[in-house]
């Protein structure tokens, strides 16, 4: 095996490291970067100004619009209130009995409407501990179906999804968010049927050990205040159909859908105007931090990209046993987890091979959706290993421990949605 190749091994392992510590990513990938070119044989100034810096701004100069209206629409959706507005509603219809779907349903509905999962954890969070405080279920089971709900089939299966996850691919293969829905369908109840299933026997086996729910001392619950009109809930809702709707049946681009929901929302809760320039100006600075988190993990590939040993580890990937499906599975897989990002694992790996993917499935007659969907189910399957940003969120949020929840959490965003990507990979590029 090549130094360079060690290398890139070596840098992955670091990144995750260094990562699952807490350091920030935004230094943490250009140390990691300058591992990498270091054993690769690179001039480490070149490799950060050049090839880290580049592969950073590529990616803002791309997806920053998508990022910046994204972390608005889920702010303004969320100080307005219409986000818990319609996170109540769900729940009141759901009831509490059914503690595990009143939590999950908002989760699925909010994150298919465009809002960040980001938001979707600071807005369920709070419902979610009183209905499990209701139902008498240990809280340390609330971040799993938080993260079922709102980390997986909605931002990478589910057709028509606007969540960015499922945008990447299309400017690689020319597709739509629509793309492949046979295969999306089936992808969706395979993840979700046995996720769920799983969870359902988590709160059973609690119940059945005598466990209950136990305050946690650090958390306060808090109540917006101000008068809400009687139709407040559907200022909940109207934007997150307007978004999926001007996405897909109108054709728009996300920046136009994203615009679509936020002055949607704006109006429907103009008698809230106070907080609205507030909430803009916040989703604005949040956006900065989550696009540059991503960003700068694509700025690593974009080193790991540049060194001879890529050029073998590229050719590992394009020649293993199957077909291209499931060498895309495991590239995007590999690459998601390795950098704790969805979106950023899965630009590194299509950049690197979409081309030569594109080419292979053109001369077999394959249509470039299944290779988007494949991609985007991917995305969203090792990319929760313990040092992916959103779990940690979501944990320091719900002030639990890894070794309290995080199971849950890998068992239904990491370990089923893994088994599927690359199960459907192979059973749908055979019948190619």
């Amino acid at each position: 095996m090549s130094t360079s190749l060690v290398g890139i091994f070596l840098g992955l392992v670091l990144l995750m490291f260094l990562a699952y510590r807490g350091y920030s990513i935004i230094w943490v990938a250009p140390v990691c970067a300058t591992f990498v070119a270091l054993l690769g044989g690179l001039n480490l100034l070149d490799a950060y100004i050049g090839d880290y810096m580049t592969g950073l701004s590529n990616y803002v100069l791309s997806w920053f619009p998508a990022f910046f209206l994204g972390a608005v629409y889920g702010k303004v959706m969320d100080m307005t209130g219409s986000a818990r507005s319609l996170a109540d509603k769900l729940v009141s219809l759901i009831g509490s009995k059914r503690a595990l779907l009143a939590v999950i349903v908002p989760c699925l509905l909010m994150t298919y409407g465009g809002i960040s999962l980001f938001v979707v954890v600071f807005v369920i969070y709070p419902m979610g501990y009183a209905i499990y405080r209701a139902a008498d279920i240990p809280r340390t089971y609330l971040p799993g179906a938080i993260a079922f709900g709102a980390f997986g089939i909605t931002m990478t299966s589910i057709p028509g999804t606007p969540q960015i996850q499922n945008l990447i691919p299309m400017q690689f293969y020319g597709t739509t968010a629509m793309a492949a829905p046979a295969l999306s369908i089936v992808a969706t109840f395979a993840i979700a049927i046995p996720g769920y299933i799983y969870l359902d026997w988590r709160l059973r086996k609690a119940r059945a050990n005598g466990e209950h729910f136990v305050e946690d001392a650090k958390f306060v619950e808090t109540v917006r205040e101000g008068n809400l009109p009687s139709w407040h809930w559907l200022s909940g809702l109207a934007p997150v159909v307007m978004v999926v709707l001007v996405l897909n049946v109108f054709g728009k681009h996300i920046v136009v859908a994203l615009l679509s929901g936020i002055l949607l929302c704006c109006i429907m809760n103009f008698q809230q105007w106070k907080v609205l320039l507030p909430s803009i100006s916040e989703g604005a600075n949040g956006s900065l931090t989550a696009i540059m988190n991503t960003a700068c993990a694509v700025g690593f590939g974009s080193v790991v990209k540049a060194v001879p040993g890529f050029a073998t580890l590229t050719g590992l990937m394009m020649n293993m046993p199957g077909n291209i499906l499931f060498s895309e599975a495991v590239a995007v897989n590999v690459l998601a987890g390795a950098t704790g990002s969805a979106s950023g694992g899965m630009s590194i790996a299509l950049s690197a091979l979409a081309t030569q993917y594109l080419e292979k499935a053109q001369a077999i007659g394959m249509n470039p959706e299944l290779l988007h969907r494949i991609a985007s189910i991917s995305s969203g399957g090792l990319d929760t290993l313990p040092h992916n940003g959103a779990v940690l969120t979501l944990l320091a949020v719900s002030h639990c421990t890894h070794k309290e929840s995080y199971m849950d959490i890998c068992v239904t965003t990491c370990i089923i949605p893994v088994i599927v990507s690359c199960g459907l990979a192979l059973i749908w590029g055979s019948f190619v």
